[in-house]
């Protein structure tokens, strides 16, 4: 089984930049996909980024432009870096882990950003 752990969440202020990491670890098939998801009080869970072991990405639109994610494979290590955050950026960001017969989720970690 995998295992996700998420570090990098804090609080900035609007305009700030912040960096997101998540380490998996376990016992990790190909093909999958690691993403960053975003829960915010009321809201639903919304994805922000993804990618895929082959490469291919997606950002979110509300963060296009501003989010960067990367992975590094060989450390198999997820990093979502954050620029120009905007309060409404302010959520739990979880990552999560996907493949044809596990999905995992990390324990969450919170970014707050101040006006």
């Amino acid at each position: 089984q995998v295992q996700l752990v998420e570090s990098g969440g804090g609080l900035v202020q609007a305009g700030g930049s912040l960096t997101l990491s998540c380490a998996a670890s376990g016992r990790i098939v190909s093909p999958n996909v690691m993403a960053w998801y975003r829960q915010a009080p009321g809201n639903q869970r919304e994805m922000v980024a993804t990618v895929a072991s082959s490469g291919r990405t997606i950002i979110g639109d509300p963060v296009k432009g501003r989010f960067t994610v990367s992975r590094d494979n060989a450390r198999n290590t997820l990093i979502l870096q954050m620029n120009s955050l905007k309060p409404e950026d302010t959520a739990v960001y979880y990552c999560n882990y996907f493949s044809g017969p596990e999905t995992v989720w990390g324990q969450g970690t919170q970014v707050t950003v101040s006006s």
